[in-house]
């Protein structure tokens, strides 16, 4: 199938997390809405796959742009595409766009509650925990509840006045421990009946635990069931400890709360912002009546160094404007100033705080989503941002557009090399790498070695007038980079071009004069980079010195036969490839290869004890 390029370009850089995708028309209408573990695999399915379905041909014809919303899990993608489909009533949707609603679990608000199932939110001063992807996990967490605690089932009216009534014969079945029927501090019990009796304050306790539960607290409630399960299993009651191995193993699997709806809050706007040198990225997410309705993210570029608090009131500002919000209260990442009559807040824990972590989330998703393109679309423009990003990150007075990176290899003193790679504008220029044999290290010396392949290979950039480079990397820590810099001193460099060194273990950053390192974020863009040249110098150095210690090898074996040079050994490896061929060749072979008197050396050296 032929793709427009917008289209191609989208599928190449759409996230592998769970989500919600929404396929918009040429007019920007929504027309689809769909759920994924993963949006990338799940979405490319639609324009490489055989349809069975016209409907699904036509449907991907029609797909001018593509929207996506990043989530935490599969069961919150499911959920929100539910809000979605209701809200929007795309034309290709033929589930979910009626007025069914996922299940929640409601504690009453009564005297001794009830917790029942419910799909209504009804604004009684209920509690209302959830939703849940299906009936079944909410009927199963309802069991496990009245499994631990009683609770009651029948819809009595349990007013003091009416349970203190002479006349109340009211008792009520439930599923206690035992079986046995459950009376709530009646004033009179059940005539010919052995009842277990609970308190209005028992209950309220059990009903406290309950809450801990349905909030994901239940720590300490899982403490005492592996407690009891232990001293059931020391009786040898292996069934019942069972049971409460099954009670464990559901707490431990449960998940309390979702993120995309929450009774609780309603009617609000999140936004959150990402930004680097160039552009700023702001996510707003729009909350109705608890559910996510509504997510965007505008791309801003920068002009005169505005700040993100600028920014994100630009922001605000074209947001509301655009989709004629009206919200009184916004969730934001930081304080900014007031703006009137609107109510600001900076949630620093809970389900607010969830909410900015998950716009935060899909704002920079949608920030490294327009790198990727970038970088297919625009690749010079990718590398001018990367290497911006970099002179920023280490304060470096140009743009390091021609970068070299320098490390040692050896093993155990032997056959010491250094190599130098060199990255023109962020990308490999391997023409320009090179090898160093050293000549004045004898011995595993880092520094010396350091110090020996800067002086030569700066030496003779400048005797050739070469360029040089604006970022010279060292691969070491403050050792290695002070033996760098001695040897720039030497060729009056020093303050010509920055200098580096990158350690190892902790990816530390050191500066020459500066005994305190710089840390750079372990996803940051310029680490990456570094570490890229870091390694591309040590795989490029490992390579040189195996070959060089593999050589050495094979001429060791050729070394006891007298009269015979090491460029003569080299040439005879060269032509015959090992000394077992060369062992086994007639003396007129050897001649035409080193001439009649080595070959006559060498032919008698293998054959006299013959």
């Amino acid at each position: 199938m032929m793709l427009s390029k917008t289209i191609d370009i989208q599928l190449k850089t759409l996230p592998d997390t769970p989500g919600v995708y929404q396929f918009f028309d040429i007019k920007g209408k929504v027309i689809y809405i769909g759920k994924a573990k993963n949006i990338s695999k799940r979405v490319r399915s639609y324009f490489h796959n055989k349809h069975t379905h016209k409907k699904t041909d036509v449907l991907v014809k029609k797909i001018h742009d593509i929207k996506h919303i990043i989530v935490n899990t599969e069961t919150d993608a499911l959920l929100l595409e539910n809000n979605l489909i209701k809200k929007y009533q795309p034309k290709y949707n033929v589930l979910l766009k009626d007025d069914k609603s996922y299940p929640w679990i409601c504690i009453k608000n009564e005297r001794f509650p009830r917790i029942i199932s419910t799909r209504k939110f009804i604004d009684d001063g209920s509690e209302y925990f959830g939703p849940y992807a299906s009936v079944k996990v909410v009927s199963t967490i309802i069991n496990l509840i009245k499994s631990i605690y009683p609770i009651r089932l029948e819809n009595y009216n349990l007013s003091k006045k009416k349970i203190d009534s002479p006349e109340n014969e009211i008792f009520l079945k439930t599923h206690s421990h035992n079986g046995h029927f459950l009376v709530l501090g009646f004033a009179s019990k059940p005539k010919n009946l052995t009842p277990d009796y609970i308190s209005e304050k028992n209950y309220s306790n059990n009903i406290y635990y309950v809450r801990q539960i349905l909030n994901g607290k239940f720590g300490g409630i899982k403490k005492s069931l592996v407690q009891e399960m232990l001293k059931l299993s020391n009786l040898k009651k292996f069934e019942e400890a069972q049971a409460f191995k099954e009670k464990i193993s559901i707490l431990e699997n449960y998940q309390s709360k979702s993120t995309i709806v929450n009774p609780k809050i309603s009617n609000v706007e999140v936004y959150t912002i990402v930004s680097d040198e160039s552009y700023a990225y702001i996510n707003f997410l729009q909350l109705s009546h608890g559910s996510i309705i509504r997510s965007h993210t505008l791309e801003l570029k920068k002009k005169l160094n505005e700040t993100d608090s600028e920014l994100l009131l630009i922001a605000i500002t074209e947001i509301r404007q655009r989709f004629r919000l009206s919200s009184k209260e916004i969730y934001l990442p930081f304080n900014l100033e007031n703006t009137g009559h609107l109510k600001l807040i900076v949630p620093k824990a809970g389900e607010k705080k969830d909410l900015i972590n998950l716009s935060l989330r899909n704002a920079k998703y949608h920030r490294l989503e327009r790198l990727k393109q970038v970088r297919i679309t625009d690749p010079e423009r990718h590398f001018n941002r990367i290497l911006s990003q970099l002179k920023s990150d280490l304060k470096l007075p140009f743009l390091p557009v021609h970068i070299e990176c320098f490390d040692n290899s050896n093993i155990q003193g032997t056959n010491p090399v250094s190599a130098c790679v060199v990255f023109k504008n962020g990308k490999p220029s391997k023409a320009d790498y090179r090898h160093f044999n050293l000549k004045t290290v004898n011995g595993p010396d880092d520094f010396k070695s350091m110090e020996e392949v800067i002086y030569r290979r700066y030496k003779r950039l400048l005797m050739e007038d070469k360029s040089l480079p604006q970022l010279i990397i060292v691969d070491g820590g403050k050792g290695q980079l002070s033996a760098a810099m001695k040897s720039l001193k030497q060729l009056k460099l020093q303050s010509k071009v920055s200098v580096i060194g990158i350690a190892k273990r902790l990816e530390e950053l050191f500066y020459p004069n500066d005994p305190i390192p710089l840390y750079l974020d372990k996803k940051s863009e310029s680490l990456k980079i570094i570490q890229k040249l870091r390694n591309e110098a040590h795989r490029f150095s490992i390579k040189h010195h195996r070959n060089k210690r593999s050589k050495s090898a094979l001429i060791s074996e050729l070394e006891s036969i007298s009269g015979i040079g090491e460029k003569t050994k080299i040439k005879l490896l060269q032509e015959f490839k090992s000394v077992k061929r060369i062992s086994s060749l007639k003396i007129d072979e050897l001649e035409e290869s080193v001439g009649f008197k080595k070959a006559q050396i060498i032919y008698n050296y293998y054959n006299s004890s013959k």
